[in-house]
């Protein structure tokens, strides 16, 4: 086995949620931009506390957001929006997680979510003096 193991996330089609719901919040006013759209920092903030929650999970550990890659912001986001993220594994390496991230809304009136952000996020497995740490797949480090 090579010091990365990558996991296929299935593709998404966009028309449905894949994944494990991580968080859900409702988007306020409060989280406005200056055109009343919902900013996209407060969503890419959303997304990385449940890909955070989800690569935590995963790793046993703390763990810290170390890079964002392929950011698409597909939709606007409106104030009284359901926003859900969910979480796909993609890649797990030595120290390091990568985890694709979708974030649907919910809108008031609508039946189907509505796919508006996606992204691939990478996360460090690190120890309580925050030095990054080897991550344990069931009881057992992985193989160099």
């Amino acid at each position: 086995m090579t010091d990365t193991q990558a996991v296929h996330a299935p593709l998404n089609n966009e028309t449905e949620p894949c994944g494990d719901l991580c968080i859900r919040t409702l988007a306020m006013p409060a989280d406005t931009n200056a055109n009343g759209d919902i900013f996209g920092g407060w969503l890419l903030s959303q997304m990385d506390l449940g890909g955070g929650v989800f690569a935590s999970k995963i790793a046993k550990s703390r763990t810290v957001t170390v890079a964002i890659e392929a950011m698409n912001f597909r939709k606007p986001v409106f104030v009284g929006d359901l926003v859900s993220v969910h979480a796909n594994l993609v890649k797990i390496g030595k120290t390091s997680i990568t985890v694709r991230l979708e974030a649907w809304v919910l809108r008031r009136k609508e039946i189907k979510s509505i796919l508006v952000t996606d992204g691939n996020f990478t996360y460090v497995s690190i120890d309580d003096q925050g030095h990054p740490q080897i991550i344990k797949q069931d009881g057992a480090p992985l193989s160099a």
